[in-house]
């Protein structure tokens, strides 16, 4: 009797290939992990050491949540895709405004509480997921494609546009220089060397970074060798009510960008999510927000960038990813490790950055292919959510933080503020008015003779 073949996503690789496809993975998203304790640290003006203390959390917790996405812990936990969680963006202005109202207690109370809501809501959120076909998944990717091209054009020019050296050429320059080394090694060559093409142009680009001075390896030698937080390190939790409801929100709006992802992940894999599946992928969101919570961390969600990988380089083994969580652990309690991968420069990550991003955005080209757009409204309804969710991203301070929303309610900031989130309620509202409660055979205007 032959032995059954495992599917590619079960599939465990040799150790080596192991190891530097993990560690790809980790190069790829530590950037955009790190930036959300790095911007509330600054935003809260706090020491270098705290902010040090957020950084180690912030990958302790995210290894944590990557390990149970991938390996899974029983019927509860874990899509068992390979999915890396980090530190979402949606969650950076709500935790200013509550630190800067009732302090960090306030913050890791009400974080706690929504990690639970999260766990709370997971199985019923999952069951929407019927509501999510190609025409709103599509959508959505596309949307978290283009807008995270903002924080990858930051990481390339520069934070501050009003800077004199925003879109200095060197750094444009070794940018673009990573782009052409990233479609070099993806046309040249093959097999396992093709699949360590981002690798491969992040090795090469930090060695060309040295002599332009772009590299300050510093920190290194002045990090310690063991260190995490103990866990309340500000204090005991506090739990206001409005500090609590502001993070329940962020948790809806997390949900919503992880259940395109998630969706993703299976369709490029070949193993779709059911919603049992989804479930336990939010659930893990939800986990991370307790232990942040706990540990002075971050709530997580799975990664776009990382999604883009998978689609790049064809590795849908999820051991691949669980390595990835395993390296973030170790440099979560080894902060020498994480300083040396932070000198890597910022354009450097930013150059192979904006080509996950972009493929992002080409998986939700693939998947409205998918769709049919004669004898119905489905153009309209992407026109719509495609038009109106991106405003968000496009209407920006000189630091690259969205403003378009600054005079309304600081709640409906939080849920308005994301090109994403408002792509994805536009696009789930209007496939229902359109496909569901609507008419479903009348002509579409807007869709091509």
């Amino acid at each position: 009797m032959t032995e059954s073949v495992p599917h590619p996503v079960d599939q465990r690789l040799p150790t080596g290939k192991l190891l530097l496809l993990g560690l790809q993975h980790m190069a790829i998203m530590y950037a955009g992990s790190v930036a959300v304790p790095l911007i509330v640290g600054s935003a809260l003006k706090l020491d270098a050491a705290t902010v040090a203390l957020l950084v180690n959390a912030d990958l302790f917790v995210a290894g944590l949540a990557t390990l149970v996405q991938s390996i899974g812990i029983g019927r509860l936990l874990g899509i068992r895709l390979p999915v890396v969680a980090g530190a979402t963006f949606t969650v950076v202005n709500p935790m200013i405004l509550i630190a800067s109202q009732y302090g960090l207690t306030a913050v890791y109370g009400a974080m706690l509480v929504s990690g639970v809501f999260g766990l709370v809501i997971a199985k019923p959120f999952a069951k929407m997921i019927r509501f999510f076909p190609p025409l709103v998944s599509g959508t959505l990717l596309l949307v978290i494609g283009i807008s995270l091209l903002g924080p990858g054009t930051a990481m390339i020019a520069g934070h501050d546009t009003g800077s004199p050296d925003y879109g200095s050429p060197s750094h444009i320059g070794l940018a673009f220089g990573v782009v052409a080394l990233v479609v070099l090694c993806t046309r040249v060559l093959r097999g396992f060397g093709n699949q360590l093409g981002p690798l491969i142009a992040l090795v090469i680009g930090l060695l060309a970074a040295i002599p332009l001075g772009l590299t300050h390896f510093g920190g290194v030698a002045q990090a310690s060798w063991f260190g995490l937080g103990s866990p309340f390190h500000f204090g005991a939790p506090t739990f206001p009510i409005a500090a609590v409801l502001s993070m329940c929100v962020v948790m809806l709006v997390t949900f919503t960008e992880s259940t395109a992802d998630l969706i993703a992940v299976g369709e490029i894999t070949g193993r779709p999510a059911t919603d049992s599946d989804v479930a336990r992928g939010l659930a893990t969101d939800g986990l991370s927000a307790i232990l942040g919570g706990f540990m002075n961390s971050f709530p997580d969600t799975a990664f776009a960038q990382n999604v883009g990988l998978v689609q790049m380089t064809g590795v849908r083994s999820r051991w691949v990813v669980a390595v990835t969580g395993g390296l973030l652990v170790v440099m979560g309690l080894v902060p020498k490790v994480g300083a040396f991968i932070a000198a890597i420069p910022e354009p450097v990550v930013g150059g192979v950055a904006v080509v996950m991003f972009a493929t992002v955005a080409a998986v939700g080209v693939q998947n409205l292919k998918r769709v049919e757009f004669s004898g119905n409204h489905n153009t309209f309804v992407v026109a719509v959510a495609l038009g109106v969710g991106l405003l968000p991203a496009f209407g920006l301070d000189r630091f690259g933080n969205s403003v378009f929303f600054q005079h309304f309610p600081a709640w409906l900031q939080t849920i308005c503020g994301s090109p994403i989130t408002v792509t994805a309620v536009l696009a789930f509202v209007l496939n229902l008015l359109f496909n569901h409660l609507g008419r479903r055979s009348e002509p579409d205007l807007l869709a091509a003779p």
